[in-house]
């Protein structure tokens, strides 16, 4: 199970911060920190290993965030094209094409395609919410808050 809510919203950082949020999931936790690895030493380097492990996954996740920021910024300009020319957000044909070439990506790096189709449903979907939201302000971009 996933923190995400049944209307697919996920907790905003201040909500867990503040520990208004309840996770929904039933399923047992463990903290993962020095004070877990106690006395036992096969513990502790268990613990150091997954520290140097997420320290990476961190890493990864800063640059996957900035990725995305950049890439939503082109779609923004493709949104604020497409308007100027009276374009529809959806080009169907763009997105199979995006499926296809995202699939061999994944099978490329060995990633589980499904997950590689995730990413691309959400991209995509955020970019023709976007796109509309362009459109309705007649062209301007300036009206990219994911929360309009």
């Amino acid at each position: 199970m996933s923190d995400v809510d049944d209307a697919g919203n996920w907790p905003r950082p201040e909500e867990y911060e503040s520990q208004k949020y309840e996770s929904p999931t039933t399923e047992a936790s463990t903290t993962v920190d020095a004070q877990s690895s106690s006395d036992d030493p096969e513990v502790a380097r268990c613990v150091a290993g997954i520290e140097a492990l997420r320290q990476s996954i961190d890493n990864v996740d800063t640059a996957i965030v900035s990725l995305l920021a950049e890439r939503f910024k082109y779609t923004s300009r493709v949104g604020v094209l497409k308007a100027r020319a009276g374009f529809e957000p959806a080009d169907y044909h763009r997105e199979h094409m995006q499926i296809e070439r995202l699939h061999r990506i994944a099978q490329d790096a060995g990633l589980d395609t499904d997950i590689a189709e995730m990413y691309r449903e959400f991209v995509v979907t955020e970019a023709k919410k976007r796109h509309r939201r362009i459109a309705e302000a007649g062209g301007d971009p300036g009206v990219l808050d994911v929360f309009a």
